[in-house]
């Protein structure tokens, strides 16, 4: 598949008239109109038989140039390119009837889908198989839960002799053991040398499935390539940075070899604990084994919610401390206390340690390697909940 300087351009109005008494009241005003570009000079090449990811923000344009490779929008410049037959997963349950039965509509969408009327009866079995609603295929689609639907939608979709399938999030209201069951399907049709391109806000799913992804924000791509690089631009983008950025996998370091070998929280006695109540002072703790000589490393700590939203960034070099050099095989623990200000939930902590200097890149860095349970019956709405001094002055 190939995308080829692809653009695409809503005009959005900005007044509207629905009725012809509104046009008879205003018959000289023009309606004028701004200009949304959804997608702007977008180039990628996706290699036949590739699980392929586009992540971005709600607005980013993904699902919409997801339906321009479709052909459900027509771009206003560049050219896309399919080679096979192509079966977008983008709304699934588009023909359906609510009125009649799940039986009736299998077979209809199956046809709708490009299936000849003998093929949909063949494979009918198949879908209800997959679906697993052997009990309900009698039973009008108007009394379907949202995630009934999703399970016959997406096991008729399957049945289609597709080369290239486009995915869109529809998977969102499925149970954890279906998306599983679906994912597997994928997986299958990647070993028969299908080609997946596949829309998500899960950046897990992302990272376990993609061979590829891209990061796309107000119509533009602003990365491109491995997924777990992609899927931390993509929470850094939300949520906020880490204290340092992670070491590519190919890239050689002044300290490589070096590793945390361990990370864990402490209270104000010095006990390890996994709980922790408001008000009580924590340290963020970790252990760094040197895999070789290092001058003046960078120790850094993020604590996280379970969302990945950044709270805390703590680093040596930022409280004008200077570290020891450390030779190969000598150890370190670094303890960054702080006063516990958080609201009662679960938090991560991401230990790094990184080189002198702009201390950006990371030689050693495990994301939410340890976590912390806080506990307390004051739950205000906030993240933090810092002791307040409160004055009301009459005037």
């Amino acid at each position: 598949m190939i995308v080829d300087h692809v653009s695409k351009t809503f005009r959005i109005p900005h007044q509207q008239y629905s009725t012809l008494k509104e046009r008879a009241l205003h018959p000289l005003r023009r309606t004028t109109f701004d200009q949304l570009r959804a997608v702007q000079d977008i180039s990628i090449e996706i290699a036949q038989g590739e699980f392929f990811g586009i992540v971005g923000r709600n607005g980013s344009g993904k699902s919409t140039l997801l339906k321009c490779i479709a052909g459900i929008y027509n771009v206003d410049r560049g050219r896309i390119l399919v080679a096979g037959r192509l079966s977008p997963f983008i709304e699934l349950g588009v023909g359906f009837n609510p009125d009649l039965n799940a039986r009736d509509n299998v077979i209809i969408n199956a046809i709708i889908l490009g299936l000849t009327q003998k093929e949909a009866m063949a494979r009918f079995e198949r879908v209800v198989d997959f679906a697993e609603l052997h009990d309900f295929m009698d039973l009008r689609l108007k009394n379907y839960s949202s995630g009934m639907m999703v399970r016959l939608a997406f096991a008729t979709a399957i049945q289609v002799d597709a080369d290239v399938l486009l995915i869109d999030e529809v998977l969102a209201v499925g149970d954890a053991a279906f998306q599983q069951k679906c994912f597997e399907q994928f997986f299958r049709l990647k070993r028969e040398g299908k080609t997946i391109v596949f829309v998500s806000h899960d950046m897990h799913s992302v990272e376990r499935f993609c061979d590829r992804a891209m990061l796309m924000e107000h119509g533009k791509v602003i990365q491109l390539g491995d997924p777990r690089a992609v899927g931390r631009a993509y929470h850094e983008m939300n949520f906020g940075q880490l204290a340092h950025e992670a070491p590519a996998l190919d890239d050689a370091a002044p300290g490589e070899g070096t590793r945390i070998v361990d990370a864990w929280f402490e209270n104000e006695a010095g006990e390890r604990v996994s709980a922790a109540s408001q008000e009580e002072r924590l340290a963020l703790c970790f252990e760094v084994l040197f895999g070789a000589d290092v001058e003046q490393p960078v120790f850094a700590a993020t604590l996280r919610t379970e969302l990945g939203h950044t709270i805390i960034v703590a680093r040596s070099d930022q409280h004008d401390m200077q570290t020891e050099s450390y030779s190969s095989g000598e150890r370190a623990i670094a303890r960054f206390a702080i006063p516990n200000w958080l609201t009662p939930s679960r938090y991560l902590l991401t230990p790094s340690i990184a080189s002198a200097g702009t201390g950006e890149k990371a030689l050693a860095l495990v994301e939410d390697m340890a976590s912390i349970v806080v506990h307390g019956s004051s739950v205000s709405g906030g993240i933090l909940e810092p002791p307040v001094d409160l004055t009301v002055e009459r005037i």
